[in-house]
């Protein structure tokens, strides 16, 4: 792993998740994508450059450039190659025994910063300073305590650059330098300075964005839409409970009305009730009334019986009408009057008719109030 980072933190599961992602698509659409890593490398060899085209960790001859190349300022590459070709990340790769390699043990801690720690131990495990030399750190295992197996790969500035420098205008733009391990294979690593190192623009830079953008708007909609939604349900929601509470308070008015007018009715039935019926008094004054005595008017008004007639017992009717339980206090209302025609007083008689509750109750017998219900 290049850089000595054995996928640590988000960042490298991110890393390896979208590399296990990639490699279930087909060739050509990672290819497509530029998702299967590709990348030339440069090697210096006897009478000129060898130019190999990496892909998928394999590597494929692609052209070689003879003679001394370092005496062209100019990129031959750019005419030799496709331009697609020629655009992707160049690197260097060093001959195996251009560098020193030190396996080493290290915690696992310094897997985060493998480079730096590595980078410590130059002056005591190689003979040169860390001043003199390009270096790099890679894992080469883990072993069964947790501890990582690290190997330092440190060669001589002045062979790296001399290297770099004869590669001539090739080398422009060099994103890395590499070394070939014992089967001339690149160990994936990178000798050469941040700093120095060509940094290719990504080419899904603006589509990433502009998806980016198209997401952001989309879910802006989406949220709007639901906010949308979400208010005219609340008011849908609304207006029905108006309805519902208009309903509701027309019901309650309804059964308020009607709940008065129950008790109403029964007010007045109850005040029927509590005073005796007009039968009930026609009955008591025709065996209350003494012989040759007979009625010109009866009225009932508010609880209050008004007598007008003629008897020849005028003035006896108060003792006789004052023991009915039906009235009380019966009085004679002005005088009595003689008429010539019939030889009998005219009289006008009051009396206030009782009402159940401010009396005790009907006496056991007599008359009307024998039938009346209790």
């Amino acid at each position: 792993m290049a850089g000595g980072r054995l996928a640590p933190g988000v960042g490298g599961f991110w890393r390896w998740w979208g590399r296990a992602l990639a490699s279930w698509l087909p060739a050509r659409v990672r290819a497509l994508l530029e998702l299967d890593g590709r990348r030339l490398l440069l090697r210096r060899q006897a009478g000129g450059l060898d130019v190999a085209l990496e892909r998928s960790g394999q590597a494929r001859r692609l052209a070689r450039l003879p003679g001394p190349v370092a005496e062209t300022p100019e990129d031959p590459l750019q005419g030799l190659l496709p331009s697609a070709i020629a655009a992707l990340p160049r690197w260097l790769v060093l001959p195996a025994d251009a560098a020193l390699r030190r396996p080493m043990v290290v915690p696992a801690a310094a897997a985060e910063r493998l480079h730096d720690v590595l980078g410590f131990e130059i002056d005591r495990q190689t003979p040169f300073s860390a001043a003199d030399v390009r270096h790099a750190a890679r894992v080469t295992g883990r072993r069964p305590d947790g501890q990582l197996e690290a190997e330092l790969v440190v060669v001589p500035r002045a062979v790296c650059d001399a290297a770099v420098a004869a590669v001539g205008g090739p080398a422009a733009g060099l994103a890395g330098v590499d070394l070939d391990d014992a089967a001339g294979d690149p160990l994936g690593i990178n000798l050469l300075p941040p700093a120095v190192r060509h940094r290719r623009a990504d080419p899904w830079a603006r589509w990433n964005l502009a998806l980016a953008a198209l997401s952001l708007v989309a879910l802006a909609s989406a949220m709007w839409m639901v906010l949308d939604n979400r208010r005219d349900a609340a008011d849908a929601f609304e207006q029905a409970s108006r309805q519902r509470i208009a309903q509701a308070r027309e019901a309650s008015n309804q059964r308020r009305q009607v709940a008065d007018h129950i008790e109403g009715m029964a007010y007045l039935a109850s005040l029927r009730a509590a005073r005796p019926t007009m039968v009930e008094v026609l009955d008591e004054l025709s065996r209350r009334l003494p012989e040759h005595s007979f009625l010109e008017k009866l009225s009932v008004e508010e609880g209050r019986l008004l007598l007008i007639g003629q008897s020849t017992e005028a003035s006896a009717l108060v003792r006789e009408l004052g023991e009915s339980a039906l009235w009380r206090e019966p009085a004679l209302a002005g005088a009595l009057q003689p008429d010539p025609r019939s030889r009998r007083d005219r009289f006008t008689l009051a009396a206030e008719l009782v009402v159940a509750d401010d009396d005790a109750g009907p006496p056991a017998s007599g008359g009307a109030d024998a039938q009346r219900d209790p």
